[in-house]
């Protein structure tokens, strides 16, 4: 039975009554900021379908605020031929994409939508403007580029953790910027959109390993450390976290 979720209200967010995840860029904004940011560009809020790409590569001359939904991003730093390294992050509510746009205009990272995704394009050279003429917004994404960044590092560079460790920490971490509470369960969230494979890839595990650490969270052994009754349940590009905290020892994040 899939719980009782907390609705995503547009309307809250545009008015700054939804709160944005800690370390994001809308989190960071200083009071007053937001609504400068709506009345520039709300009025051209978009939404995308799952596995729509957005319009993030060359040609497209816009940054991204995501309000809603979670994108994958996918890198691939040698190039995209066949078989060809490739890095992959996941990204949520409240933060910004296409940055490297703000320096190279024909920066490009394709991102794929896991779920129904609403975002706010912001033109590049207005956004520019902006940056130099309210130095507090700049900080504010400065900031939150550099909690990205330490995130990444914690959950995607930490190769010599244990795959139980790595698998709860990207959970825990898709929670935060993908995640709907269920107010009457505290503890439990409902995370919808990137699947198994999304999962090993962007871990540079085997699926295998990913599908085993997730049936270890369902129903953990005796010796486990975890509770009896597991901390997840799972389904097609769906997982609920039913006790968060409990995750979070389990992936060592205080």
């Amino acid at each position: 039975m899939v719980p009782k979720v907390d609705a995503f209200r547009t309307a809250d967010v545009l008015k700054g009554r939804q709160a944005m995840r800690p370390g994001s860029f809308l989190a960071h904004l200083p009071d007053g900021a937001w609504p400068l940011l709506v009345s520039s560009w709300g009025a051209d809020s978009r939404v995308y379908q799952r596995d729509d790409e957005l319009p993030i590569g060359r040609g497209d001359e816009h940054v991204h605020i995501v309000l809603g939904g979670c994108v994958r991003q996918e890198r691939h730093p040698f190039g995209p031929g066949k078989g060809a390294p490739k890095i992959i992050r996941f990204r949520g509510v409240g933060e910004l994409l296409g940055e490297a746009k703000l320096i190279e205009p024909d920066a490009t990272v394709k991102t794929t939508c896991l779920t129904t995704t609403w975002v706010m394009p912001c033109p590049l050279q207005d956004m520019n403007l902006l940056l130099r003429r309210r130095p507090h917004i700049q900080l504010a994404l400065l900031r939150s580029l550099e909690d990205r960044n330490r995130t990444d590092e914690m959950i995607y560079g930490t190769l010599t953790r244990l795959p139980v460790q790595r698998v709860s920490a990207l959970l825990v971490h898709l929670a935060a910027i993908a995640g709907t509470a269920d107010p009457a369960e505290p503890g439990q969230v409902t995370i919808q959109g990137p699947s198994q494979k999304d999962m090993a890839d962007a871990l540079l595990l085997g699926v295998s390993t990913v599908e085993n650490t997730l049936r270890l969270l369902r129903k953990p052994g005796k010796d486990s450390g975890l509770p009896r009754d597991g901390v997840l349940r799972s389904g097609y590009r769906q997982f609920v976290v039913t006790d968060l905290p409990a995750l979070r020892r389990t992936a060592g994040i205080s």
